[in-house]
């Protein structure tokens, strides 16, 4: 209730403090609790709760042109995973290793990683917290380390995820 009233009055209740950009907003979707809804043009992704919430956070979404729109499921939870970067990248950078190893700084997926079962695509922390709230992937959404690792701590193998434009 608090946080419905403080929606109507426009203020901004976080969820935690600290780095994240994550908050509790109302929602009303014709989707399923559990539900991840990713609004591009928003740069936004929604964690759908139960009660007409969702916790909502800052995101990078893919470039003109890299973006995809529609349904997946998450496949696969890693923690701190290595990356080899798809064809495409590779194609453009081609001076990247076939491999960087989790952990290290330079690895472009963060704290954690949640895979999608659509093509090479994730949603994933990452080591460039700037991009957060612009176009600035290949499809793949990314998130502040703080804010995937509350997400991968909430979702489960088989979650929906839904992304619009």
């Amino acid at each position: 209730m608090i946080v419905r009233v403080a929606a109507a009055l426009g203020i901004l209740i976080l969820a935690t403090s600290g780095a994240s950009a994550r908050e509790v907003v109302p929602f009303e979707a014709r989707v399923s609790p559990g539900t991840i809804v990713i609004k591009t043009a928003e740069r936004r992704l929604y964690y759908v709760r139960g009660d007409g919430t969702a916790l909502r956070y800052r995101v990078a979404v893919g470039k003109p042109g890299k973006q995809w729109f529609g349904e997946a499921r998450i496949d696969g939870k890693y923690v701190r995973p290595a990356w080899s970067p798809p064809m495409e990248v590779k194609r453009d950078n081609p001076r990247l290793p076939d491999v960087i190893p989790g952990g290290s700084p330079n690895n472009p997926m963060g704290a954690r990683a949640l895979t999608l079962d659509l093509d090479e695509y994730a949603i994933h922390g990452t080591n460039r917290p700037g991009s957060i709230g612009t176009y600035a992937s290949y499809g793949c959404i990314r998130m502040l380390n703080e804010d995937i690792v509350d997400l991968y701590d909430q979702v489960s193998v088989g979650t929906r995820v839904v992304v619009t434009p």
